[in-house]
């Protein structure tokens, strides 16, 4: 009976293991870091919202209604905000949680959309994120997008959808570092 329970015990470990995955995709873009801080220790807390209507970060359309939805690897919302963080800490603004002014982040639009046919495919990348910068008497808000394009031969992999994602992500982020505006309001009012 013992020798039953184990054989049991590890056939079903062994299928558990070779069980099909659904693909996700890792999403860790890289935030710009500034070499010449603009900021001397001015103090913010950074917050996020996902505000996106799926939690999703991928669709792939096959065709003949065979649409699969792919999420990531670990919450999106929690990745951009740390992401900022250390952006802002780079040029020099002191990132804690007890400070009157805030920075907060939300996500509006990360999405990879993927149509395959039978010979080619093609990718369309959206990002949209807000910035909204605030404390008890002025707010600064403004949005950043990005779209990429692109289409192939083949079929798309998942570490494809990843640097499209990534890449597009990084490029917005660079947009806000670079952000005359908003660095202008920032070391103004805070």
């Amino acid at each position: 009976m013992k020798k039953l329970l184990l054989i049991t015990g590890i056939v079903l470990g062994l299928s558990a293991c070779s069980a099909p995955r659904e693909p996700q995709l890792t999403i860790a873009p890289n935030p710009t870091i500034s070499n010449v801080p603009i900021a001397q220790g001015k103090s913010l807390t950074v917050e996020s919202r996902d505000l996106r209507t799926a939690q999703f970060v991928a669709v792939v359309d096959n065709g003949r209604k065979n649409v699969q939805p792919i999420q990531a690897t670990s919450n999106l919302r929690v990745v951009l905000e740390n992401a900022l963080s250390r952006q802002l800490s780079s040029q020099g603004f002191k990132v804690g949680t007890d400070s009157p002014n805030t920075v907060r982040l939300d996500v509006l639009d990360a999405l990879v959309k993927v149509e395959h046919s039978m010979l080619s495919h093609n990718m369309v990348t959206n990002v949209q994120i807000q910035l909204v910068a605030e404390n008890a008497s002025t707010k600064f808000v403004k949005r950043y997008s990005g779209k990429a394009t692109s289409e192939g031969a083949s079929s798309v992999s998942t570490e494809e959808m990843e640097v499209a994602l990534n890449s597009l992500l990084e490029a917005v982020l660079q947009d806000i570092a670079q952000d005359k505006q908003l660095n202008t309001f920032l070391n103004e009012n805070f």
